[in-house]
């Protein structure tokens, strides 16, 4: 069952990307100009794109996945380009309906199954591979083993997803956050150091037939943030 801390930061989520911060992230994800600082995070995000997808097979075809935290569909439909069957599901209705509007005439997106709701449904079902590309960077270290531990139990191959490396900048500006007034702050990320993140994983019942496989820094700008894999043991 998800953790009361999980449920309220999923809340948190929902109800930022959904309504304080849907423009802006429609913006960020489109050819649309933006300010410098975004365009480095928008490029930083078009790296991390591509590295999680070039943990995927380059033939997807007779596979199922997992985009858990879709956001605006562009590693979904990727993914479907490579022939994967995608279940494509984020908390919020606004960004969902962003994706169905910009995906409408790709022939690929027949492939894509939007949904809006918790990642961790387990009406969804089994998946040979998840990916969750900075949609869990925002939970505690706990509850990010146990996001993991129940994907883990979906996924038959691999698990594929991003953290937020512990850094002296990514520090810096998680305590200046709280001094914003608090309608005003975006849902915080939670940094954690890749040694705290393993040490999670092994000591995870859940994860025991899993093991960490290949991890990859993305730096750009204000955007930071680190790919990773569990592959099966």
């Amino acid at each position: 069952m998800p953790t009361a801390s999980y449920l309220e930061r999923r809340g948190e989520l929902e109800t930022y990307f959904d309504r304080t911060a849907a423009d802006a992230w429609s913006k960020l994800t489109s050819d649309a100009p933006v300010s410098r600082i975004r365009a480095t995070v928008r490029a930083g995000r078009d790296q991390m794109r591509a590295t999680l997808l070039s943990y995927l097979p380059e033939d997807l075809s007779g596979l199922r996945l997992l985009d858990a935290g879709c956001g605006t569909g562009a590693l979904s439909l990727e993914a479907a380009r490579r022939g994967g069957d995608i279940v494509a599901i984020d908390l919020s209705p606004s960004l969902v309906a962003l994706a169905k509007e910009r995906t409408k005439d790709e022939p690929e997106a027949q492939r894509i199954d939007f949904h809006v709701g918790d990642m961790l449904d387990p009406e969804l079902g089994d998946f040979d591979f998840i990916v969750g590309m900075d949609s869990l960077i925002h939970y505690r270290d706990q509850d990010l083993a146990n996001i993991l531990a129940r994907m883990a139990t979906r996924a038959r191959q691999g698990v594929v997803f991003t953290f937020a490396p512990r850094t002296a900048l990514l520090a810096a500006m998680h305590m200046a956050g709280r001094f914003f007034p608090r309608s005003d702050r975006a849902p915080s990320i939670e940094p954690i150091s890749e040694a705290r993140l393993r040490q999670l994983v092994a000591a995870t019942p859940e994860l025991t037939a899993w093991r960490p496989g290949r991890s990859r820094r993305i730096v750009s700008g204000f955007y930071t943030s680190q790919a990773m894999e569990l592959v099966p043991a």
